[in-house]
């Protein structure tokens, strides 16, 4: 039976879709079957799957309005390699009529039931916002990945998501858990984000994941081309960070392994054109015991 991962971050511009896309790529590349549910009516994560999202026939707001089946919606055969169930503007309007609607925070989770089987990995990725159709997502998963900047906004912003989960897994889905927290964009030059991953680290331990995310041109470029980074540039940084975060993610398969920071050698990128920006490895203290969400960042010396 397939994992269902809900790729979740109320705040906007954390690498996301990104996330959705790139790690969906990176298990299919490991030879594991994947479909990605996009659920973000912004359409992001189907333009960036090579779909033009003014072209869809069905997508995710019929299967949350009950007018299709999911396997409906599902496109295979894309360049991508994983399957896709496309959305676009129309999930908008979804959104204000299921407010209306019985079991309506369980549309999602009721509609992956007859399709589950066919997959290893089901990956959902959620709108910028703590919305219904969040809370679908939410409710139909059994594990959600974080994306998240290392910077002081987000760490206010994974406060009120933490307090959500504990919510729909005391309320809706008494299974869901965390997985982990994935730093994104990570530059280890910037003071204040060695900070905040110290503090992730400190507070959180193996729910950080080791493989973490740099600031990447390629990455940025891919889904100009409808393409994951794996298919438009697999020797690029961006590539790398996500194959090594896809392999934390099959491991979990089996354990969870303590996590420590990642050394640049344990997550091997290697080095880009000029035109990239290096990124230096992250230097966090080491892991304590998962703590309570109470963050305090030092002030770097002058």
């Amino acid at each position: 039976m397939s994992r269902i991962i809900a790729i979740t971050n109320q705040k906007g511009g954390v690498g996301k879709t990104t996330t959705a896309i790139n790690l969906a790529a990176s298990l299919a590349s490991l030879e594991r079957k994947v479909l990605l549910i996009d659920l973000d009516p912004q359409g992001n994560a189907t333009m960036g799957s090579g779909l033009d999202k003014a072209e869809l026939l069905y997508s995710t707001c019929d299967v949350m309005l009950d007018q299709v089946a999911l396997a409906d919606t599902i496109i295979s055969g894309l360049p991508c390699a994983y399957a896709l169930a496309p959305t676009n503007a129309d999930l908008t309007a979804a959104e204000v009529e299921l407010t209306t609607l019985t079991d309506r925070e369980c549309r999602l989770r009721n509609a992956i039931q007859s399709i589950r089987d066919q997959y290893d990995y089901i990956l959902i990725d959620t709108p910028p916002s703590l919305n219904m159709l969040t809370l679908n997502a939410l409710v139909a998963a059994e594990a959600v990945i974080v994306p998240m900047q290392c910077e002081y906004f987000a760490l206010e912003g994974l406060s009120a998501l933490m307090t959500t989960i504990e919510g729909v897994r005391s309320t809706l889905n008494p299974s869901l858990k965390i997985d982990g927290l994935l730093r994104t964009m990570f530059d280890g030059r910037n003071n204040l984000a060695n900070d905040v991953s110290a503090q992730l680290d400190e507070h959180f331990g193996r729910l950080v994941y080791r493989a973490y995310i740099p600031r990447n041109v390629r990455l940025a470029e891919a889904p100009s081309y409808g393409l994951p980074v794996m298919h438009y540039d697999k020797g690029s940084r961006g590539a790398r960070a996500y194959l090594a975060l896809a392999q934390e993610v099959l491991a979990q398969e089996f354990h969870r392994p303590e996590r420590t920071p990642p050394t640049a050698l344990e997550q091997d990128l290697p080095a880009e054109p000029s035109l990239e920006e290096t990124i230096e490895p992250d230097t966090s203290p080491k892991i304590a015991d998962d703590g309570v969400l109470v963050f305090q960042l030092k002030q770097n010396e002058k």
